[in-house]
């Protein structure tokens, strides 16, 4: 006898006939409404449809889609990248390749809250990009750059398209390769893309891109793509976030020092701020001083960003005012662990 649940899944599969999982459910249902009789006489062509690989993605999806219902994050965890996020970043994103799943948080002086998650799809390659056209999507920690309007994209992208800034500082520093990484869309007549589908980028089912779109800022929400997400108590990322600050005061401490030779300790030799030369990273210094004169900054707004892949990195974002001024610049620096000590190997003032 056929239940409301059955009704209701059939009604969600009329509705959207693009989502060729939900197809392959309402097929299921319809299977066990046929008897063992002209059940044993479709074998062979139920074999055939089993050997298909537009099936074997489609389970694929199913496996991966169910997974991420059945392991929730833990309650009071935040992913182990995001240890401090400044409350001008209203939200933050996370995708989980090996769930094929997006978290999207909400900020606040809470902290962040897990606000909802998405299944998406990655590269037809997998994870894990080193250079252009490789069909990888890369793993690391980036932001927001732009948000395209889809009247100016083709229908492949779907409802649009939010670019992120690969490659990022420390992807150039190891040499990665490529660009044009996007969160976006799918075509009109597909509601969703097998997990691995796309030439690079996270790509979305339009309803649940729309969504972030209302969401996102420019510049200001972070996007994390991990292997797989490692969840920590948020105890333990501000812990975290505590010990880095150490590293950032004592930098502060340097620059107010007027000492060259002090503040040298911080820097890796090819540093480089913004788009300037690596032979600059000494005049770089100078420059620094030259704007700090020995006074002192209030710092405000700091999120910290720990990416550990190899090389054990930092990407601080804050703003600092200095003593007796009512602004300031706004920094976003990447630092690098080597042994006990924190060096800067790449700097950007946003504003």
């Amino acid at each position: 006898m056929r239940g409301p649940r059955w009704r209701r899944r059939a009604s969600w599969c009329a509705t959207i006939p693009t989502f060729q999982l939900a197809q392959l459910v309402y097929a299921d249902l319809l299977a066990t409404q046929v008897s063992p009789a002209h059940a044993f006489s479709d074998a062979s062509s139920i074999g055939r449809l089993r050997s298909d690989p537009a099936m074997a993605e489609l389970r694929e999806e199913s496996r991966r889609r169910l997974q991420a219902l059945r392991e929730r994050p833990p309650p009071g965890t935040v992913p182990s990248q995001f240890l401090a996020l400044s409350t001008r970043s209203r939200y933050a994103i996370a995708v989980d390749a090996s769930r094929s799943r997006l978290y999207l948080f909400e900020n606040s002086d809470k902290g962040l809250q897990l606000a909802a998650d998405y299944y998406v799809s990655v590269g037809k390659s997998g994870i894990g990009k080193a250079a252009e056209g490789d069909a990888r999507t890369p793993l690391g920690v980036y932001y927001i750059t732009s948000s395209l309007d889809p009247k100016s994209l083709k229908d492949f992208y779907g409802a649009g398209a939010l670019p992120i800034n690969y490659p990022n500082p420390y992807d150039v520093r190891r040499g990665r390769t490529g660009s044009g990484i996007w969160l976006h869309g799918t075509p009109p007549q597909q509601f969703a893309r097998a997990p691995l589908a796309s030439d690079g980028c996270v790509v979305m089912a339009n309803p649940d891109l729309k969504q972030l779109l209302r969401k996102v800022q420019i510049g200001a929400t972070p996007v994390v793509t991990a292997s797989s997400l490692q969840w920590i108590p948020r105890a333990q990322a501000e812990k975290e976030a505590q010990s880095f600050t150490g590293a950032i005061s004592a930098w502060k401490e340097a620059r107010a020092s007027g000492s060259e030779a002090q503040l040298k300790k911080f820097y890796l030799p090819e540093f480089q701020r913004a788009n300037k030369k690596t032979t600059e990273g000494i005049s770089a210094l100078n420059e620094e001083l030259e704007y700090a004169r020995g006074r002192r900054a209030q710092f405000k707004d700091a999120s910290y960003l720990h990416w550990r892949e190899g090389d054990d990195t930092m990407i601080a974002t804050f703003g600092e005012v200095f003593e007796g001024e009512k602004s300031g610049r706004t920094r976003r620096q990447y630092w690098l662990r080597q042994g006990s000590e924190w060096k800067l190997f790449h700097e950007e003032i946003l504003g």
